[in-house]
C-alpha cells in the first residue's frame, strides 16, 4: 500500500479556509488533473499529497487570507482501469482503493490459466502525453518472489497475454 495517498483523477476533495468560510469548496478532480478555484482559477493537483497541495494553495491565497490555514480532505476516491487478454473477465475495474495488478487481475476474475502467460504481463500507461509500457511477471508475485507491489493509476490498462496455440 502507498504510504501516502496522491491525489487521483476522479477523486472528490474538499478544501476549507477556516478564516475565509465563503471560499470553502468541494471539487471533482478532472481526468487533466485540476480543478477550477475561486480567485486563483486553474490548479493542477493530481499525484500531489493533500498536504503538498495544502501548501501550494497557501502560496497562491497568501494575499487574501488573514489566517494562513486551508484543509484539503479527500471525500472519495477511486481508481478506474481496464484489464484485457487471458482473464475471466476482461473490462473496467474500479475500486476504493489503491490497486495492484495482482489486484486489478483478481477483480477481472482473476488468470484464465489454460490461456495466460502470467511471466510477461504488460501495464500501459499514458505518461506525458506519451504511451509507456511496464512488463510485470504476475507469476513471480504470485510465487511470492517479487517484492515490490506495482500500484496502477487511473485509466491504465493491465494486459494479460495469451499463449498462442497451434491446433
Amino acid at each position: 500500500m502507498p504510504d501516502v495517498q496522491t491525489l487521483n483523477s476522479g477523486d472528490v476533495i474538499r478544501i476549507t479556509f477556516p478564516s475565509a468560510p465563503n471560499l470553502d469548496e468541494t471539487q471533482t478532480i478532472r481526468r487533466d488533473g485540476r480543478i477550477n478555484l475561486k480567485l486563483i482559477g486553474e490548479v493542477k493537483v493530481v499525484d500531489k499529497t493533500p498536504a503538498e497541495l495544502e501548501k501550494e494553495l497557501l502560496q497562491a491565497y497568501a494575499t487574501q487570507l488573514t489566517s494562513k490555514e486551508i484543509t484539503v480532505t479527500v471525500l472519495s476516491s477511486s481508481i478506474t482501469v481496464y484489464v484485457t487478454g487471458a482473464v475471466m473477465k476482461q473490462g473496467k475495474v474500479t475500486a476504493d482503493r489503491a490497486l495492484t495488478v495482482l489486484d486489478a487481475i483478481m477483480e477481472a476474475g482473476g488468470l484464465d490459466l489454460t490461456r495466460a502467460k502470467p511471466k510477461e504481463v504488460k501495464v500501459i500507461r499514458q505518461e506525458e502525453g506519451q504511451v509507456k509500457t511496464y512488463p510485470i511477471n504476475i507469476k513471480a508475485v504470485l510465487d511470492g518472489a517479487a517484492s515490490e507491489p506495482f500500484y496502477l493509476k487511473p485509466y491504465d490498462t493491465v494486459v494479460v497475454p495469451e499463449k498462442i496455440s497451434w491446433f
